[in-house]
């Protein structure tokens, strides 16, 4: 039902085929729209939707070093990040597809309807898009690539206690890292005081890294 939904949703009402007529697109058509979304029904089916209600089970625990998930998790991350689809939108220079993001995001709600408490790396996506914005170069190769290959993931270190999601009320400071803290090749260095909330898959071994995007105020008449 959910496929012929999106095939409505997507080709007859938005007219999703007729995005490539322009450039960075032309190399797809309904065909290889409709692949991308086999292949994601696929893999939500067999690497998702069975361990919907285990996931709810056997919840994350924390072993004294480290954060420990079901199988079942390692499985369904390593499924969707060889799949291509956390870097589906860029660029094929970058190992992209040059998806359009409709395309993108409808292939994507295979896995919220099949396991939204597994997930399938929009919080990685979004760290990595937000470097691809407004990152230097260096940031981008280092940070953002490597969670497009799911080397990496990501997450984004906004809501405070006192503050909930009212995030002109952080209280999170960010002073400056030392001498010559603004010549490190990565960007200038800080060191970050205060007490984050709500860090989805802030901590676990799903990844080799995990790159947090911390939300933090620099005092000073222009922090």
């Amino acid at each position: 039902m959910l496929r012929a939904t999106l095939d409505f949703l997507l080709h007859d009402w938005l007219r999703v085929d007729e995005l490539a007529a322009r450039e960075r697109f032309a190399d797809h058509s309904r065909e290889t729209f409709g692949s991308v979304l086999d292949t994601c029904e696929r893999i939500a089916r067999e690497k998702y939707e069975p361990f919907n209600r285990l996931v709810d089970t056997e919840e994350p625990r924390f072993d004294g070093e480290k954060v420990i998930l079901p199988q079942a998790t390692h499985e369904a991350w390593k499924a969707y990040a060889e799949s291509g689809m956390l870097s589906a939108a860029q660029a094929y220079d970058i190992g992209g597809m040059q998806l359009p993001y409709t395309v993108e995001a409808a292939a994507n709600t295979f896995f919220a309807k099949a396991s939204v408490s597994i997930g399938s790396g929009m919080l990685t996506v979004g760290n990595a898009n937000l470097l691809m914005a407004h990152g230097t170069p260096l940031q981008q190769r280092v940070f953002a690539l490597n969670e497009f290959s799911g080397r990496w993931s990501g997450t984004m270190c906004l809501s405070e206690p006192q503050a909930g999601s009212s995030l002109s009320d952080v209280a999170t400071r960010a002073v400056p890292d030392g001498e010559g803290f603004e010549a490190d090749p990565l960007g200038p260095r800080y060191r970050l005081t205060g007490n984050k909330m709500w860090i989805s898959a802030g901590e676990h071994e799903l990844t080799e890294n995990i790159v947090h995007l911390v939300l933090a105020k620099i005092p000073g008449p222009d922090g």
